[in-house]
């Protein structure tokens, strides 16, 4: 099966997901490809998307729980806003 429609892999890192996610893009932002290459490929960038929000939410979750044991401020709301549009 080719990679790019091989399904998330237990043992897959979250940096191999997302360098993965990075270069479906990029095949997509060409386009290049046919239809059908293209809905694959959209397909397992979809995959990828919901496995790297997956690992994000678990670290967030460890972050609180360490937080909490080691008495210090909870984790931030959402780990993916931008702070420096705010100034």
């Amino acid at each position: 099966m080719p990679r790019d429609t091989a399904p998330v892999a237990d043992g897959f890192t979250f940096e191999q997901a997302l360098a993965e996610l990075d270069s479906i893009v990029k095949k997509l932002e060409e386009g290049d490809l046919a239809l059908e290459q293209s809905l694959a490929l959209y397909e397992r960038g979809v995959q990828l998307s919901r496995f790297c929000h997956a690992r994000l939410e678990e670290a967030e979750r460890r972050i609180e729980i360490l937080s909490d044991r080691g008495e210090l401020k909870p984790a931030p709301a959402s780990l993916g806003s931008n702070d420096a549009d705010r100034g």
